[in-house]
């Protein structure tokens, strides 16, 4: 392979890559979200300047995507906080779980999306919707929604989901030292709500050492939705280089 083909490559294996080029397209991407008041303090310890704290809440998302080009079938879960970053409010990704090694890998190397391993699961249970997330074959969240009780009305949906969103890049060089630590931001715009509904909710996050989600104690479940959607994910753009 001459020099100028190396370059040209996405991603490793050279023979076999981790992951297709994007853009990627989302079909019937299906969000159970449940925000949540949690302890301050908590989130003080977690949420990286120059972010801060806007609100005391949280939002559990569990996502099932059936249908995204070139990732294929998959599922993730993670926790976002509500914050401000230079007067604009919006959410700061702590942590995301996922099942698919092109998403992980994808994500973490294209984009600055914190995936690890796990096993998430959206379901409809009689009459009610259920997403569990497992770490290994430990159950680390359940939350539970009463199954389209009532529509939710479509901007509302959509302002939920197209959210300015930040997230923290960090890689080290082959020394240890930092090579990358940037603070990066991106907001969905192109999207088209199919359908959206809520209802009763609950949430219940258990105790793990490689998964605290438990970290962000559940204090009140505020609201809940179900959102199915259509959407391409943008780029992202860096906003604060901590190295600079």
């Amino acid at each position: 392979m001459r020099t100028q083909d190396v370059t040209h490559q996405l991603t490793t294996p050279l023979d076999a890559p981790a992951y297709p080029p994007g853009p990627y397209r989302f079909t019937d991407r299906e969000y159970l979200n449940i925000t949540y008041r949690t302890d301050r303090e908590a989130l003080e310890r977690v949420v990286p300047a120059p972010l801060r704290v806007a609100d005391p809440t949280v939002r559990f998302e569990l996502m099932r995507m059936p249908d995204t080009t070139g990732l294929g079938d998959y599922s993730e879960s993670g926790q976002v906080l509500s914050v401000e970053y230079e007067g604009e409010r919006g959410e700061y990704v702590l942590g995301m779980y996922v099942d698919s090694l092109p998403a992980i890998a994808s994500g973490r190397e294209l984009s600055a999306y914190p995936k690890k391993l796990g096993a998430p699961r959206l379901a409809v249970d009689s009459d009610t919707l259920v997403g569990t997330l497992d770490y290994g074959s430990l159950r680390v969240a359940t939350a539970t929604m009463g199954y389209k009780h009532a529509p939710l009305d479509a901007d509302q949906a959509r302002d939920e989901v197209c959210r300015p969103t930040f997230m923290l890049k960090i890689l080290r060089g082959y020394t240890g030292e930092p090579r990358i630590c940037e603070l990066v931001r991106f907001q969905v715009g192109d999207i088209t709500v199919k359908g959206s509904w809520t209802g009763p909710a609950r949430l219940q996050l258990f105790e793990h050492a490689l998964a605290p989600l438990a970290d962000l104690p559940v204090l009140e479940v505020l609201s809940a939705s179900h959102v199915l959607t259509d959407l391409t994910l943008p780029p992202a753009e860096v906003v604060h280089d901590y190295l600079t």
